[in-house]
This record gives structure tokens, sequence and C-alpha cells, in this order.
């Protein structure tokens, strides 16, 4: 059939000359060309978006901004925003927003309560794709060659604008859910720690496995029974080396560095401040003391010391890359909404607590929940490997 056809295609006509082929075929391109540009305009416009009612609600969300209304009279659509004005982008925008339209027709995010639910997914492939752009949609307005600092309303704002131009930042770094309700930011995390605990719930190891705290867990000197008081506490994302088993507990060998004078407790690396192992005084003899050393830089006194305690089967892991996957994605989530994500790397270990606690009265974290991200954010830190730039 196909070598029937293209036959068709290669015999010169018989009936038509060369110029009336030439002229029909040019007004029949020019004719599909235009067509399929009115098509993809047709298809852009914020009242064809709007034909989807699950489009309703973000509709009534940017109502209420200043994209909508404002002194100046200047109004964003939708496709200002999510459509690039031409070029590949313009077609690959146009192809990606299909399936937007496939979960309205099968139903996936056709309710009210089912858009809210895939609310936060959505809005991270969008943003995802606006830092790669370059935030091509806000640069059809905004620039900051344009933008006279000197008398923005928010001198803070001026400030933290010059220097995102100087450092190479894009919109979407710093202004997520101007145009509609941000999202649950929460939600991602959430989820990632409810699985990791139906996990643990299954979790069996045997001597020899290495095992990980989600969350600060208790020790013991001897097996956790009943009269027997915890003697400090284990910090997440610690490795325990697994030595025996008994019934719902187990015995496990940590390790860790002691400074001399604060000796309650195991830090992950020497002359570092990341949390291992915090002991309670009747514990610190029980530290089996190995290799001693003096810091050069700062003559202080540091010994590489092993521990064996008893924990409970609980809450634990044997995939250190999923606690840093929970881990990171709070960090992304707390840290990354109203500003560019610094990387791991860009600080030493020590430098990561002095960083976040200056923002930690703003991040929506517990205290488990931030001790987690700043050990996340030291163990990938410049001076202990670091991870690479993306």
């Amino acid at each position: 059939m196909i070598r029937k056809i293209w036959g068709v295609m290669r015999r010169p006509s018989t009936r038509w000359g060369l110029g009336t082929l030439v002229l029909g075929g040019a007004f029949v391109g020019a004719l599909g060309w235009n067509g399929f540009h009115y098509a993809v305009e047709q298809t852009t416009t914020t009242k064809f978006c709007l034909s989807c009612h699950s489009m309703q609600g973000n509709f009534e969300e940017y109502k209420t901004t200043v994209h909508y209304s404002n002194p100046m009279g200047v109004r964003a659509e939708c496709a200002d925003c999510h459509v690039p004005k031409s070029g590949w982008r313009l077609y690959r925008a146009k192809v990606l927003a299909a399936k937007d339209l496939w979960g309205e027709i099968t139903g996936k995010v056709d309710t009210p309560e089912k858009f809210e639910a895939h609310r936060l997914e959505m809005a991270e492939t969008v943003w995802a794709d606006m830092k790669a752009n370059d935030s091509v949609g806000c640069r059809s307005c905004h620039s900051f060659e344009a933008m006279d600092f000197a008398h923005q309303a928010k001198p803070e704002g001026a400030k933290q604008m010059q220097q995102a131009m100087l450092d190479g930042g894009t919109c979407i770094d710093c202004h997520k859910g101007i145009a509609h309700k941000l999202p649950d930011m929460s939600s991602g995390y959430k989820k990632l720690f409810e699985d990791l605990q139906a996990e643990a719930g299954q979790l069996r190891p045997k001597a020899g496995d290495t095992v990980y705290p989600l969350q600060t867990v208790e020790l013991y000197l001897e097996e956790p029974k009943d009269g027997v008081k915890a003697a400090g506490k284990v910090i997440a994302a610690t490795p325990m080396v697994v030595a025996a088993v008994s019934g719902k507990a187990l015995q496990v060998k940590l390790e860790g560095w002691q400074q001399e004078g604060a000796e309650r407790m195991l830090y992950a690396a020497q002359g570092r401040r990341i949390f291992n192992v915090a002991l309670a005084p009747t514990a610190v003899a029980a530290v089996v003391p190995g290799a001693r050393m003096t810091d050069p830089d700062t003559d202080q006194v540091w010994t590489d010391g092993t521990l064996t305690v008893w924990v409970k089967n609980g809450n634990l892991t044997d995939s250190l890359d999923k606690v840093w996957s929970y881990a990171g994605s709070m960090f992304s989530a707390a840290c990354g909404t109203c500003h560019v994500l610094p990387h791991t790397n860009h600080f030493l270990a020590n430098q990561w607590i002095g960083t976040l606690n200056a923002m930690k009265p703003k991040a929506p974290l517990n205290e488990e929940q931030f001790r987690l991200v700043q050990k996340y954010v030291q163990m990938h830190a410049k001076d202990m490997g670091g991870e690479a730039e993306e």
C-alpha cells in the first residue's frame, strides 16, 4: 500500500501544468499554515482555558491578584504567563497542555477536591518548566533592565531583585503563588514520611544490617524492658549497625567523634557540628575511645569513638537515600518558596547551622523536622563532599 501511494506521488501529472501545481500547493500550504495558527491562537485565549470547568477555581483566584486588576490597567491573561509567544517553546507548550485536557476528560482533576489533591504536583511541574525557560512568560512583561529599584515599594525586595539579577536568578525562584493560591507545600514531604513509616512497620532487621532512624529515637545501655530508662538519643539519619536482635529491640553499634570538654555528644565527622548521638551523663563512660587527634586550626582535641547500645525497632529504615529524599523535599518546600533555594554545597557544614537558625522562625517545620533538614544540608555541605550542581 505504501509503495503504491509513493508511486502515485512520484508519477508526473498529465493533466495539470507545473505552474498550476506549484501555485495550488502554495495556496493549500498557506491556507493550512494560517488555519493551524488560527487554531493555536483560539486555543490560547483565556476564554478557551475557562471552557474546562476545573479552571474556574483558578480563575477566581487569579481575579483577586494584581495580575488581573491594578492601577495601571494592565492585565496578564493565561497565555501571557503559561504560553511562550513564539518559536518551538510555543508548540511545546501546546503539546504539553494536552495533558491538562486529558486530566479533565478522564476525571483526574474534574472536581475541586481532585484538583486540590493534585495542586502541588501540577504547580511543581509548571515551576520546573518556568525555571528551565528562565521565566519566559514573566519576561514578556518584566525585565531587570527596566526596573527602577530605587522606587520599588519594598527596599528589601528591591535588594533581593538586584542580587537575583547578579546571580542569574529567575522570576519563579521567588515569585510562586502570585497569580494562584500557593499549594500546601508540606503535602509532598508528609506523604513521603507516611510511606517511610509504613515501610518501617514492616522492617525486620537482622545482625549485620545498617538501619537509620526516621526521627530521633531513645537509646538504652541495656535491653529496653519495663523499668529501664533511656540513656540518650540517636538523631535521625544516623547509621546504626545491628549487632543483635531480641524481640522488638535491637542492639546496635554507633560511631562518631567526641570533642574534649563536650563528651556527651557524638558528631558525624571530626570538627563538624553534625549531631549523631546525644548522651546522658551516665552513658558517656560507655563510649569506647579510638584515635585521638588535635585539630590544627582550632587546637580542639577530638576522639573517634564507638558505642554499643540498644534501641527499639520502630521508626527505622534500611535506606538512607529515602531519608535524604524526605529531608530534601522538606528543605525545598520550606526554604525554596520565597527565595532561591541555596545548593547544599554553597556552605560548609558548620556554616549551615547559623544560616538555618536565621531562617528558623519563618520555616513551617517542627523541631524534629528542622533538625533533620539541618543534618541533610550539613551532610551534603561543601566540606562533606557536597552534591553536583544541577
